[in-house]
C-alpha cells in the first residue's frame, strides 16, 4: 500500500514538473571564473534527483558493508541457537526414555549456546546421576550455577535430591537444612526432608516435621495419618526398649488424641505393657479400645493381661460372646481368663471350644498345661503332639 501511494505521488510530481517545463522550461546558469554552464531547469532538477538517489543508495551500501560482520555473527549465533534447541529437545527425549549416555551427550553438546543453559545442565546432572557418574554430576551442577547464578535455590534442590537418591544422606541433609532456613515453607524441600528423615530413621526430627507437612499440604491427609502412625510407632518401640513402664506411659500421653485411638498403636502399646507386667493399665487400654471397635488382636492381648481383678475381667470378656460365640480367639482368651480365676472346668470347655472352632498350637499348649494340672498326662501329651503338628500357626 505504501509503495502504491509513493508511486502515485511520484507520478503526479513528474506530470506536474512536465507541465511546468512545457509552459516555461526555464534555465540554470552555473559559472566559475571564465567558465559558465547553462542548462534547462528541468534537466538540472532531473540530474539533482538522480544524484540524490545514487548518493542515498551508495551510503546504504557502505552502511550495510560496515555492518556485514555483525550481521553475519548474529546469523551464525541464531543458527547455533536453533541447533542447540533442537539437540537439547533430543536430549530431553533421551532422558525421558532412559537413554542416559545419549541424553547427557546431547544436553551438554550445545549447552553454552542454549537459550536456557540451566535446564541443560540440570538435566545432564540427572543423566550423569543415573550412570553413577557423581563427579560429572557435580560438575554440571557447578556449571548450572555459573550459567544462572539467580537460580541457586533450584540448583541446590536438584543437588539435594540427587544426593538423596545416591545415598549421600549426610550431604543431602546439610543441603536441605540450609534450604529450609532460606525458605521454611517450600513444599519440595519439606518433602525431601521427610524422605531423608525416613531413610535416616530419624524419627524425632520427622515427628517435629509433621506439623509443617500438614500445614503446607505437602502430602495428602491419608498419607499424613499413615506417616504419623509409623513415626509414633517407631518412637514407641524406642521408648519400650528402655523397659521403663513409667516413661512408656508418659510417652503414650504425649500422642495426639486421634493416634491414641489407632488400633495398631494400641496393640503395640498394650503388648509392651503386658511384657512389663503392667497388666491393669493394659487391661484398661484394651477394654476401651475393644468397646469402640471389635478386633481379634486386641481380644487376644486382653487374654494375656492378668489384671488384679480377673473375675471382673472374665465377666467383661464373656459379655463379648454375643455374636461371637464361635470366635476361636475370644474362646482362647476366655479359657485363659478362667485359668487365672482357677475355674478349671470352665477353662477346659472354652479351650476345647476354641480348638473345635479353629485350632492353634497355642490353644493346644494351654489345654495341655491344664490337663497336666488335672493329672491327665496322656490327654496332655496328645494336646502337645497335635499342637506341634500344626507348626507355627499363630492366632494373631
Amino acid at each position: 500500500m505504501k509503495v502504491l501511494f509513493f508511486s502515485l505521488l511520484t507520478l503526479l510530481g513528474a506530470v506536474a514538473l512536465g507541465l511546468l517545463a512545457y509552459q516555461d522550461p526555464g534555465y540554470v546558469l552555473l559559472s566559475r571564473g571564465n567558465v559558465s554552464y547553462e542548462l534547462s531547469l528541468t534537466l538540472f532538477l532531473l540530474i539533482l534527483a538522480v544524484s540524490f538517489v545514487a548518493l542515498y543508495f551508495f551510503i546504504r551500501f557502505l552502511s550495510r558493508t560496515w555492518r556485514l560482520p555483525r550481521h553475519l555473527h548474529q546469523w551464525r549465533q541464531h543458527r547455533r541457537t536453533r541447533k542447540a534447541h533442537r539437540i537439547s529437545i533430543r536430549g530431553l527425549i533421551d532422558l525421558a526414555q532412559g537413554r542416559w549416555p545419549q541424553a547427557e551427550k546431547n544436553l551438554i553438546k550445545y549447552a553454552h549456546y542454549s537459550e536456557e543453559p540451566l535446564l541443560n545442565y540440570l538435566s545432564a546432572a540427572r543423566a550423569a546421576q543415573k550412570q553413577r557418574a557423581h563427579e560429572r554430576r557435580d560438575y554440571y551442577l557447578a556449571q548450572a550455577h555459573k550459567s544462572t547464578p539467580d537460580a541457586d535455590f533450584a540448583i541446590q534442590i536438584t543437588q539435594a535430591e540427587l544426593q538423596l537418591v545416591h545415598g549421600q544422606l549426610e550431604q543431602s541433609l546439610a543441603t536441605l537444612v540450609h534450604l529450609r532456613s532460606i525458605s521454611p515453607k517450600h513444599p519440595h524441600v519439606l518433602l525431601l526432608l521427610m524422605q531423608l528423615y525416613e531413610k535416616l530413621q530419624n524419627w524425632g526430627d520427622l515427628k517435629d516435621l509433621l506439623p509443617a507437612l500438614k500445614k503446607h499440604k505437602v502430602i495428602t491427609g491419608e498419607q499424613q495419618r499413615e506417616l504419623s502412625i509409623k513415626v509414633f510407632t517407631e518412637l514407641l518401640e524406642i521408648e519400650a526398649r528402655q523397659n521403663k513402664a513409667g516413661k512408656l506411659e508418659a510417652f503414650w500421653k504425649t500422642l495426639p488424641r486421634n493416634l491414641r485411638q489407632d488400633t495398631h498403636l494400641i496393640k503395640r502399646y498394650s503388648y509392651h505393657l503386658i511384657n512389663m507386667k503392667q497388666f491393669d493399665t493394659a487391661t484398661r487400654v484394651l477394654y476401651q479400645a475393644i468397646h469402640q471397635r471389635w478386633d481379634q488382636d486386641l481380644i487376644y492381648l486382653y487374654g494375656k493381661a492378668h489384671s488384679n481383678k480377673v473375675d471382673k475381667q472374665l465377666a467383661q470378656a464373656e459379655s463379648w460372646l454375643k455374636g461371637h460365640e464361635n470366635n476361636a480367639i475370644l474362646l482362647l482368651t476366655l479359657g485363659r481368663l478362667c485359668l487365672y480365676n482357677q475355674l478349671w472346668g470352665k477353662a477346659r470347655s472354652y479351650l476345647e471350644a476354641s480348638i473345635g472352632s479353629d485350632p492353634f498350637p497355642e490353644t493346644y499348649r494351654e489345654l495341655g498345661l491344664l490337663l497336666e494340672q488335672l493329672d491327665e498326662k496322656d490327654a496332655a501329651a496328645d494336646c502337645y503332639r497335635k499342637g506341634i503338628m500344626l507348626g507355627e500357626k499363630l492366632p494373631c
